[in-house]
């Protein structure tokens, strides 16, 4: 299919059936060498072709100048892995020429995510309707998932959605909780029941702050006044500071809430608190379950 989708590239009515791939390899050869033409086949997924096909598609696709030493090598393969693991199982012979000239791509940065991100708001959404610290939460989130940029887009994309289910003007940190969510839940309801009381009464305050407001992070004193609010209308007596920092730290490795040093701009240093994977109306939602409210 690659071979006969490149081919028609060049002659339209070349037929579509009849060929074998071999065939096919040869055709476009020929029709290079007519055309004076030069391709460079990109295979995304390369995992793919090697699992569905084995050894045989790159071997010819990598010897196929072999019986041509004179003419014009008019054909290069650029390959693209996840891992590079699986040409091992390769034949030596196919396995040496791809691992000749190997290049390794690292995970994207927070930089990068931001970048595509940027690029993607520019052309899918109207200006000034996704908020900078929008597209931060995103990030931060991909950042978490190896970099991984599809996870992003569609992070992004979903978060949309819900920003134009709830006819809001902009979308919002709370669309992109809800987006993450529906993508990836990691806040299973096990994990809330089995938290503390305090623990819970912690986290019902972050979700209620959250809720009520548009930010995407919210810091410790922040998270500490609205926990403060809670005990009182539960009517229990508030945990002190390094208690309520344990709190965050055991909350933060349970992947309930993300932590991340403050920036520059803020008066001191603190830490900021953000909702990564769940929306702060269904974990209030939940946590008040919990607790009987």
């Amino acid at each position: 299919m690659i071979l006969q989708r490149v081919i028609l590239r060049f002659s339209p009515n070349f037929p579509r059936r009849g060929y074998s791939a071999q065939e096919l390899l040869q055709a476009l050869m020929q029709v290079l060498n007519e055309q004076k033409a030069y391709v460079i086949l990109t295979i995304d997924e390369l995992d793919s072709l090697i699992r569905a096909e084995g050894t045989d598609a790159l071997y010819s696709l990598t010897r196929v100048h072999e019986d041509r030493s004179i003419a014009t090598q008019r054909l290069s393969l650029i390959g693209i892995v996840r891992d590079t693991v699986l040409l091992n199982t390769l034949d030596p012979s196919t396995r040496s020429t791809l691992q000749h000239n190997l290049i390794q791509l690292g995970e994207y940065s927070k930089t990068q995510l931001l970048d595509i991100l940027n690029d993607r708001v520019a052309s899918a959404f109207h200006d000034n309707t996704v908020q900078s610290q929008t597209l931060d939460l995103i990030t931060e989130d991909a950042a978490s998932q190896d970099g991984d940029a599809r996870y992003a887009i569609e992070l992004l994309w979903r978060a949309g959605k819900y920003a134009d289910t709830d006819n809001s003007r902009e979308v919002l940190p709370e669309h992109v909780r809800k987006a993450s969510e529906s993508v990836y839940p990691v806040v299973r309801k096990d994990t809330v029941a089995s938290l503390s009381l305090h623990e819970k009464l912690f986290l019902l305050g972050v979700a209620r702050r959250f809720k009520q407001s548009d930010a995407a992070y919210l810091s410790m004193g922040e998270a500490e006044s609205a926990y403060a609010v809670v005990c009182e209308e539960y009517g229990e007596e508030k945990r002190g500071h390094t208690q309520l920092w344990k709190y965050v730290q055991e909350l933060s490795a349970l992947d309930v809430i993300k932590t991340e040093p403050s920036s520059v701009g803020l008066r001191g240093k603190t830490t900021l608190i953000s909702l990564p994977h769940v929306s702060a109306a269904e974990l209030e939602r939940e946590l008040s379950k919990t607790l009987g409210a």
